[in-house]
Parts: C-alpha cells; structure tokens; sequence
C-alpha cells in the first residue's frame, strides 16, 4: 500500500508534471493507493473554487482512507522526532512526523515530495517510492 503525501497531490491537482505528479497519474486507479486524513484536509483547504474542491473530494474519497493520528501514534512520532532530533536533524511540520510515523507504523509505503521526509527514510526506515520504477504489487 501506498499513501500519497500532500505534496504530490497538490502538484498532480495544478497539473505540475515532477516524477512524483506523474508517477501517481500513471499508477491513479490502481490499487494500493492511500489517501490520510490529515492529507486529504491540506489538499482540499487549497481549492480556491468549489468544482476543484468537489472534483478533488469525490476522487480522493474513492482511495482507502487512514486516519493519521491518534494518541498513540502521537507518542510514537514524537519519539521519532526526538531520535532524528538527537541526530541533529529538525523536521519542520508536526503534520510530516505524523504521516511518516503512520507509514512505519503500517508499513506503508510513501509517496511525497518533500525533504522533510528524507531524514525518515534515511535514519528510521521509511520506504518511499522510486518514482523510475511502476507499483510492485506483492
């Protein structure tokens, strides 16, 4: 399973073609694609204009839902943040800690578009996907 960060979603939504926009374009409708609460809130605050906002809510809501949170996967990311802290490495957005602490909690696969994640996969074992290379189903 993979769970799409707000990142790639926000540049596959204004058509901006990086690796990862596309990627999810080419893989979008197959399964194993996720979509977090708390990402699904920073996609849809971002529409302007109600058609993109309903169009982008009825797509999104076809995709499995997980909800990112919760008290114990709090606790679990703020012990995350304190191990890469303790690395010397600060991660700027509470929001990425929780998504990446979801992920190695699941072992979901991510997604993103965005360096404050690299530290996880780097130091705690986050696995991302390689955006050269199609789904590997299991």
């Amino acid at each position: 399973m993979i769970l799409v960060d707000s990142s790639v979603w926000i540049d596959f939504f204004r058509n901006k073609p990086t690796p990862q926009a596309e990627w999810l374009d080419a893989n979008l409708g197959r399964e194993g694609l996720v979509v977090g609460d708390l990402i699904l809130a920073e996609v849809l605050q971002g529409f302007k204009e109600d058609k993109g906002f309903d169009e982008a809510r009825h797509l999104l809501s076809q995709l499995v839902q997980v909800n990112v949170g919760g008290i114990d996967l709090a606790i679990e990311a703020a012990r995350n943040h304190r191990r890469l802290r303790r690395r010397g490495v600060t991660v700027r957005g509470t929001v990425d800690v929780l998504i990446a602490t979801r992920c190695l909690a699941d072992g979901l696969r991510l997604l993103h578009s965005d360096r404050d994640f690299d530290p996880f996969e780097k130091h705690l074992g986050l696995r991302v996907v390689d955006c050269a290379r199609p789904v590997d189903r299991p």
